[in-house]
Formats: C-alpha cells, sequence, structure tokens
C-alpha cells in the first residue's frame, strides 16, 4: 500500500436531476409509512426530464396515497426550488404507474407461518466507517457533501437567488501514512442566474470551500475549478434526465468503500439493500467508536424470502485489534440481522427518508424522531467491554 497518495469523492445537492427523483420516491415512501408503518411495501422509481416525472414501480399501502401522489411529487419539486421554463412545480406534467406489490414477491417476504420476515430480494450489503473525521466517514465525501449542504441552505433560505438549485462538487485530498492531511484540488459546478459573470460565481463558492473546509485547510487557486464549462444555467431534469437510484457511491462513502450495487431510495425497509446497508454501517461504525480498528468494511449477505443473513464478513484492513472472525461473531449477537430485527433495533419503520435522499445516507447527526438512527455509537462501550478494551472518552 503506497505510503501517500490522492482520493477523490464527489457529491450532488438535492436539485440535481438523479436526486430530485430520489426524492420523490422517498416522499412517496414517507406517505405509506404514515399510513400503515408495519404492512406497507414499497419499491417507488422515478423517471424526470423536460417538464415530464413518471413515477413507477410496486407498492402496498391504502389507496388514497395514489390519489395525492401528483400534490405530492409537485410539493416535492416545489421545495427543491424548480420554477424554472423547462422544469417548473406548477406545470410539470406528472404521470403515476405505480402498482400493487407481485403476490411471488409478498409471499416470500411477509411472515406467514416462517415466523419472521424474509429479505425483499438477494444481494450484498457493505457498511464502512473510519476515524479520519469525527463522523467516522472519510474525509473526501464528508467535505464534498459540506460544500453542497451549505449552498443549498443560504438559497433556500434567499440569501444566495444567485444559485440554482442543480449543483455538484468534487473533492481530491492528499493522503500520508493512511491519514488526509490536506487539498490537493477542488471541482464546483453549480447552476446560476443568466446574468452573474463565471468570475462572481467562483467568488460566491469560495465562501462556501472556506465555511466547509475540513481542519481549516485552504484550496490552492490554480486547483479550484468553478464551472468549468464557463457556464451552467440550463439544468436539472431540464438539462438533463434523472433517475432513482443513479448515485449510490454518492449515497454512501464516495468510493472509499466497496458497493453491493444496490441503491436504497423508494425502498421500505423489508428491501436489504437498503435496511441492511444502514445496519452494516451501524456495526461497522460502532467498531471503529469502540477503538477495535481504525478501518472497518463489513459485508451482508442475504437470499429472497429467508431472514437471516446467509453471511457476515468483517475487515479491518489490518488495523483491528482483536479477530475479525470474533467481531463477527459479537456482531451478529448484539444485533439480530433478520429484515425485522434490524427494523426494530433502528426503528426504521418510521418516516424518515425524505431527508436522506441528498447530502449523504451516512456520516450524518441521529435525529429526535429516528432519522440517521443507524449513526449512532451505542454499541461501542458493550463492545469493547466484550473483547476486554475500554474506550478512552468513557
Amino acid at each position: 500500500m503506497a505510503r501517500s497518495w490522492l482520493m477523490t469523492s464527489e457529491s450532488v445537492s438535492e436539485g440535481h436531476p438523479d436526486k430530485v427523483c430520489d426524492r420523490i420516491s422517498d416522499t412517496l415512501l414517507d406517505a405509506y409509512l404514515r399510513e400503515d408503518p408495519i404492512n406497507c411495501r414499497c419499491g417507488i422509481e422515478t423517471l424526470a426530464t423536460t417538464n415530464h416525472v413518471t413515477v413507477a414501480g410496486e407498492v402496498r399501502g391504502p389507496d388514497k396515497i395514489l390519489r395525492d401522489v401528483e400534490e405530492m411529487v409537485r410539493a416535492t419539486i416545489r421545495d427543491i426550488g424548480y420554477e424554472q421554463l423547462g422544469f417548473d412545480w406548477k406545470d410539470v406534467q406528472i404521470v403515476n404507474r405505480l402498482h400493487a406489490q407481485s403476490s411471488d414477491i409478498a409471499m416470500g417476504v411477509d411472515e406467514g407461518d416462517k415466523g419472521e420476515e424474509g429479505a425483499g430480494d438477494q444481494g450484498i450489503m457493505f457498511g464502512y466507517a473510519c476515524n479520519e473525521t469525527d463522523e467516522l466517514m472519510p474525509a473526501p465525501i464528508q467535505f464534498a457533501h459540506r460544500i453542497l449542504r451549505l449552498m443549498a441552505e443560504d438559497r433556500k433560505a434567499g440569501h444566495r437567488p444567485e444559485f440554482g438549485p442543480d449543483s455538484k462538487s468534487q473533492v481530491t485530498l492528499k493522503y500520508a501514512d493512511g491519514k488526509p492531511v490536506g487539498i490537493d484540488a477542488v471541482v464546483v459546478s453549480t447552476q446560476h442566474d443568466e446574468d452573474v459573470s463565471q468570475e462572481q460565481v467562483r467568488e460566491l463558492v469560495k465562501q462556501y470551500l472556506t465555511k466547509a473546509s475540513l481542519e481549516g485547510w485552504e484550496v490552492p487557486e490554480d486547483r479550484l475549478y468553478v464551472n468549468p464549462t464557463g457556464r451552467f444555467v440550463l439544468g436539472g431534469p431540464e438539462g438533463d434526465a434523472g433517475l432513482t437510484g443513479r448515485k449510490i457511491i454518492v449515497d454512501t462513502y464516495g468510493g472509499a468503500a466497496l458497493h453491493g450495487g444496490g441503491a436504497f431510495s423508494g425502498k421500505d425497509p423489508t428491501k436489504v439493500d437498503r435496511s441492511a446497508a444502514y445496519a452494516a454501517r451501524y456495526l461497522a461504525k460502532n467498531v471503529v467508536a469502540a477503538e477495535l480498528a481504525d478501518r472497518c468494511q463489513i459485508q451482508l449477505a442475504y437470499a429472497i424470502g429467508m431472514p437471516e443473513p446467509i453471511a457476515i464478513y468483517v475487515d479491518t484492513f489490518g488495523t483491528g485489534k482483536v479477530s475479525e472472525d470474533d467481531l463477527g461473531t459479537r456482531l451478529r449477537e448484539m444485533v439480530r440481522l433478520t429484515p425485522r430485527g434490524i427494523r426494530e433495533h433502528l426503528g426504521l419503520q418510521r418516516p424518515i427518508y425524505a431527508r436522506t435522499s441528498a447530502y449523504g445516507h451516512f456520516g450524518r447527526t441521529p435525529e429526535d424522531d429516528g432519522a440517521f438512527s443507524w449513526e449512532k455509537t451505542d454499541l461501542a462501550g458493550e463492545l469493547a467491554r466484550s473483547f476486554g478494551h475500554s474506550i478512552a472518552a468513557e
């Protein structure tokens, strides 16, 4: 392994076409969870393009939600900030193609006489944590998210009317001896008003780099690229089509860890693509918080209709203080990794998902209503003690 290297991660804002679709899918999921948190089933996909949104997929829940789909989609687009000629919340065409869940899938997932719900699909899920940041996340993706989140907050508060909803960031950090030590390059592309010059956009963006910078690091002036094409007025679904689930690396660890391939948005917690990825992050974060490793990656594998994971694999990349096999065994004892066990342990059957659809599902602060519960480190003390260790902060 190289002693020094560069690592790059990207983020996209809530107004990016793919993120518009993620937000719509998760907003509809939340509506179903509010009405029937135990029995609802959702696999909702959204497509957005110029003046058009199509919502499709499988659902199970009250029929009245289907009648409210158009209203919820318009409200979501409005909240994101789209009121432009080619994509306006008031007159965008909305097509609803949601339909009932497949009875074959329902038979495998529902509890029935199995005594436990089965996984909603086969697949592999990964969770990751490292001690590079306070959030136990890779530093490049945290920095990239933070830039866009700060810009969006000011835009929506009316402090930066020059910015449009669509934006992207990309951060390259320098690493030495396994730790981030500085910024090599930053790219920010942001939609803007037509009468704002390239120089003005650059100066506005630089303010957010200063606010967002990790460790107070400075961005080299000649390595800062703002709107490299020179103009970004036409944006959002008017400029490029969007789909649910196309930003899975943005949603997770920015390329610093493996990904099983499954997307999150629009899926209820019986879909282990989502719930097991959250559980794997939760377990990995608690391993690092317990100071049993500097880095930890956990893989879970499931078969459709089967409750228990068919495999769990722990990798601490040579930084672990205890056996990885023993860690896997202990973690499985501490958290029941069936879909129901994960849902109940993390409180996932609540309408908490629309807010996850932008700026990352991980590295966020747990909220009072249960959102981002997978970011808690409430297992760390017990986990450390079970291996005869103690946490310095305790």
